[in-house]
């Protein structure tokens, strides 16, 4: 019977809770804007990668060097994305 409850999914769900609680926790505790967007970054990554891996199961399969690739890919287009917008909108170069 213990092989059959879905004990890893169950953990990403706790997590993925943990994750939503200190992510409201910015919101109640009025932090300061510099330490709550930080700490909101680093829990959307962590619960972002908790989804990929654990309920989208990326790393499964037998292509999962190709996965993973594409998702570095992706980051890296929206980094571009985000510090290029802010490089000539903020920034003032062009």
């Amino acid at each position: 019977m213990r092989e059959l409850f879905p004990m890893k999914q169950v953990m990403g769900f706790v997590f993925s809770l943990l994750l939503t609680i200190v992510a409201l926790a910015v919101y109640f505790l009025d932090m300061s804007i510099t330490i709550g967007m930080t700490l909101l970054l680093v829990t959307a990554f962590i619960q972002a990668a908790v989804q990929l891996v654990v309920f989208m199961h990326a790393g499964e399969t037998k292509d999962r060097g190709a996965i993973y690739t594409n998702i570095y890919y992706g980051i890296f287009i929206a980094l571009v994305t985000v510090f290029g917008t802010l490089l000539c909108m903020i920034w003032g170069y062009l």
